[in-house]
Order: structure tokens, then sequence, then C-alpha cells
């Protein structure tokens, strides 16, 4: 393996806390030097090595960082990831990547003009649940797929404490920019581009002044119609994951275990770590030949967000495509904006 990427993280809340910096730290293709604290100092409780510097300005006049996570508020990514390119640092940006196509589009050609790699965190692609969907789907045993629904069902009905979550047009913000680019990345991912789509989003909660729900309807060749909705006002979620097709029908609830896991600080390498608890497996119900159905449970795959960190890895030292690409986040990007 080639010399360690070395790497800064340009927040520590939730997001570094629990989504990077323990891969960063767990694998050894990274170096976790430096994290950006500005108040609470706490990092270092877990990581004794990482420096912690006080402004985002301080981690990229770090000259050997290599690499910047930008995990800072959605309405920040834009003007911080636009920073760390000009200060030759490569760029993992959490999702939405900015506000619009246009500022999407302009950091990529940055990142393309400064020789730097523009890498989006989509992480959801390596779910379990989603893992398994994918498996069904490449099994064929469904036929030929005729309708596909993803959903991701929460319920808060009160507004968040963070006031700039709930203001409109800071970082875009609301349901669509916040769950919808989990959903719509991981139907990009198996299926592209949409011929056309159809998109409704509203405001339910009392007092909010950002959307808390949204359905998209996505048309694709074949006459496959797929669906991607969210709502923060779900008491009983429904199924996460529908799919139908000639031949039969997928079942499968959202149980990925890993962010539960990462939040107890079970660490990535534990050889429980993205392990589903047994019972939660999807239902696969298909038609035999003489017409009579067939049931049988799905075990998923072990989820492992580390997949997403090997791939960085590889496209920064060894130049193989990133797997989450520009044309899917532009792609992405349309759906959130129209």
């Amino acid at each position: 393996m080639a010399s360690p990427i070395v790497t800064g993280i340009m927040s520590y809340g939730m997001s570094g806390r629990i989504f990077h910096a323990p891969f960063l730290h767990a694998h050894p293709g990274f170096t976790l030097k430096a994290i950006t604290e500005r108040s609470k100092k706490t990092a270092q409780e877990r990581y004794p090595a990482v420096l912690s510097y006080d402004s985002v300005e301080q981690l990229l006049a770090d000259d050997e960082i290599e690499l910047i996570v930008v995990n800072t508020p959605n309405n920040t990514h834009y003007d911080l990831a636009t920073l760390a390119l000009k200060a030759g640092k490569h760029v993992l940006i959490e999702k939405p990547v900015a506000d619009s196509a246009i500022e999407t589009k302009a950091l990529f050609d940055l990142g393309r003009a400064q020789n730097r790699q523009v890498l989006v965190y989509q992480n959801r692609r390596w779910d379990s649940d989603f893992l398994s969907v994918k498996q069904v789907i490449d099994s064929g045993k469904l036929g030929k797929l005729t309708e596909v629904t993803f959903r991701f069902d929460r319920y808060k009905l009160a507004l968040s404490p963070k006031a700039f979550k709930e203001t409109p047009n800071a970082g875009a913000n609301g349901l669509v920019y916040d769950l919808g680019p989990h959903l719509l990345d991981q139907l990009i991912s198996l299926f592209g581009k949409p011929l056309e789509f159809n998109k409704i989003k509203a405001a339910n909660r009392p007092g909010s002044q950002v959307d808390d729900y949204f359905f998209y309807q996505l048309s694709y060749p074949g006459n496959l119609n797929v669906m991607a909705a969210s709502s923060l006002l779900t008491a009983q979620p429904m199924p996460a994951f529908v799919l139908h097709g000639t031949q039969g029908t997928y079942i499968k609830d959202r149980v990925d275990v890993q962010e539960n896991q990462l939040d107890q600080n079970i660490a990535p390498t534990d050889e429980h770590y993205g392990l589903e608890e047994p019972g939660l497996e999807g239902k696969l119900t298909t038609i035999n030949a003489d017409g009579s159905k067939h049931i049988e449970s799905i075990p998923s795959l072990k989820g492992d967000y580390t997949g997403l960190f090997e791939a960085v890895y590889q496209t920064i030292r060894n130049h193989i495509t990133y797997p989450i690409t520009e044309e899917n986040i532009l792609c992405q990007m349309e759906l959130l904006e129209a």
C-alpha cells in the first residue's frame, strides 16, 4: 500500500464523530492528523494523537494534510470546499454538496483545474438493507422490474432547536436536501438518470418554514416506475424498500445498524459491526411455474461504510474512478433543485 493519505476533518460534531473519524482512524490508508474544534475539545479523548485546531483556516494551513472532510452545515459546503481546493487539498464533501447544480459543477471544475479530487460522501450505498436490495435485483429473481419504492420516514413533530436547519434558503434546508440525497443517490446508483420526473414537497409540522415531506416519481425505460418519499410525520414507518417485478416482490425494512453502533463507539473493525439482528431479513415472494407462491427470507450482507473510504483511497492514490460520479451528483442536484 502507498503512503497513507493525511487527512483533516472540518468539524467534530455528530458527523465527524460518527461517520468519519472512526473510519479514517481504522483504515490503514489514512492518517487522521487534525480536526477543527471551535469550542469543546473532545476528539483527543478518543484519538489522543489527533491535533485539535481552533479554526478551519488553521486546518487548511497545515501543509501535510492532503484530504479535507467538509462536514460543516449545508450552507457552508460550497464556500469551504472552494477554500480547501484552492489550498491544494482533495475534498470529501458531505451531502448536499452545495445549494445548486451550478455551484456543484463549479466545484468539480475547480477540482480539475487544481488537479484535486472532489468526492461526495454518500455512505448509504453501503447500508446493509440497501445492499440486500442490490443483491436481489442482481439475482434476477424478480424478473423485469415494474415498480420500485424507497422511503425514509421519521417522526419529529417539534422543530429542530438548530435554527439554521429551519430557516428557508439557508443552505437549501428542509427534508428534500436532508434525506433526499440519500434516497436519490441510491436510486441513481441503481437506475441512472430518469427519463422524466415529478416532485411534490410540503411543510406539515406546526410553524415549519421548510419542507418536511417529499415525494418523487421517476420514469425509466421499459415502463419502470420509481418512487422516493420521506416524511417527518410518520408515526409507524412503512417498509423502506418495496420492489415489484414480473416474477415477484421484495420487501425490506430500513434496519441498517451502523449509525447506532458508531454512536455507541463500536469500531468498524468489531466482528459484529454492520450485522443486522436476526429476524430482520427481507421477504422475497416469487411465483413458481405452476402459479404458486414461494416466500423466502433474504439475509442482508454486512453493512460497512469502510467501502466508501476504501473508494476514496483508491481514487486519490491509484486514480481508480470513484463510484459516486460527477454525473450521479449533478443528476441528484437537478432533482433536488426542481
